[in-house]
């Protein structure tokens, strides 16, 4: 079982919504999108769904070009952000609709429902109506009427969005096991890094309509082929900073240097775009390389057991995820650290030059 994407694009009133993308997902896979709002996750899920037909290209099921067929036509099932129950019916009767239209008996009916539902943490409500229950309650009532279908295709757009953060967190666990047992391809859309983390499987980062890499999920977010990507699976979004490499130094400006070791040890002289993300700023030195940067705070935000520091360093403005409560003062001086094992190096056209150091190492341990 394969969906393949072939060159498709979406053009809505003369705006590329996608731009010609090509995709192959495969049987009892997850695939995650990640991008920004508007970066065009929704507009691909529906060009995989067939509610929108692409403006060129074409879309195959397991070889078979499916591009004009009707979405009703199809086995896909899918569940967006903001969740649709048929209201006049209980929680039961919305699951079990889906089954009822494809004429399933009465025992099998009953028996998936019941399964869905106790996955879905529903068996309480299934005598209810949806406008009983709770926006999380509604919205899980609506996941599980897709996963009831035992849909080929499960297309989740942003589907945990709405419920509350105890919730979200058990559900992804639960949703990968779910798709394992399914065999289906599913799909999900997320804006968030972390959640793309969490749920594995392969991950397509999209920005502004083009996917920018696809790949297994710890691959994508540990070796990005260019500064956009790097950008969409960070949160906060990666930190950059211009580097010029002589010799066997690196200087980030004034007088932060280092040695030209790890990423920068294979690439030729020049400027560069060094990267990295909030959780490798340090305000302490713990590695005998780490670099010290003069900054100064801009925003201090406590979480609790963690601070985001937004600091500005010359015209640049990073944000640091340090452990530990730090309530720094706007306009407060701050050294900060950084070991250029965790710094990642682009071109000027943003195209990766180096990995960190560290990511290498960590995916030869994975392999």
């Amino acid at each position: 079982m394969t969906l393949e994407l072939r060159s498709v694009s979406r053009e809505v009133g003369g705006r590329v919504h996608i731009h010609p993308t090509s995709l192959t997902l495969n049987r009892g896979t997850m695939n995650v999108l990640l991008g920004p709002t508007l970066s065009g996750k929704t507009s691909l899920m529906r060009l995989m769904a067939g509610l929108d037909a692409p403006a060129r290209g074409k879309i195959l099921w397991d070889g078979k070009d499916v591009t004009g067929m009707r979405v009703q036509d199809r086995g896909v099932a899918m569940v967006y952000q903001q969740f649709i129950n048929y209201p006049g019916l209980t929680v039961y009767e919305n699951i079990a609709s889906p089954l009822r239209i494809l004429g399933r008996d009465r025992a099998e009916i009953d028996r998936r429902v019941r399964e869905t539902a106790d996955i879905m943490r529903l068996t309480p409500m299934l005598m209810r109506k949806p406008l009983e229950l709770s926006g999380g309650q509604q919205q899980r009532c609506a996941l599980a009427r897709a996963l009831v279908k035992d849909a080929g295709l499960v297309l989740l757009d942003e589907p945990l969005a709405n419920l509350d953060y105890k919730l979200r967190e058990e559900l992804r666990v639960e949703i990968p096991r779910i798709f394992e047992a399914s065999g289906a391809i599913f799909v999900y859309a997320t804006t968030e890094p972390e959640e793309a983390l969490l749920l594995g499987g392969n991950t397509a980062t999209l920005w502004e309509g083009r996917v920018t890499q696809f790949g297994a999920t710890p691959e994508v977010y540990r070796k990005p082929v260019a500064k956009i990507t790097a950008l969409v699976f960070s949160d906060p979004p990666m930190n950059f900073v211009s580097c010029v490499k002589e010799g066997h130094r690196v200087n980030f400006g004034g007088l932060a240097n280092a040695p030209a070791d790890g990423a920068f040890a294979s690439v030729a002289d020049g400027r560069y775009l060094a990267g990295f993300r909030a959780n490798h700023i340090e305000l302490n030195k713990h590695s005998g390389d780490a670099v010290e940067f003069d900054c100064t705070v801009a925003v201090t935000e406590i979480t609790g057991s963690e601070t985001f520091l937004h600091i500005d360093h010359g015209a640049d403005r990073w944000v640091g995820l340090v452990h530990g409560v730090h309530d720094l003062a706007p306009g407060h001086k701050v050294g900060v650290w950084l070991d250029p094992a965790h710094v990642y190096l682009f071109h000027a056209d943003g195209r990766l030059a180096a990995p960190a150091a560290y990511a290498q190492t960590e995916l030869r341990g994975a392999a």
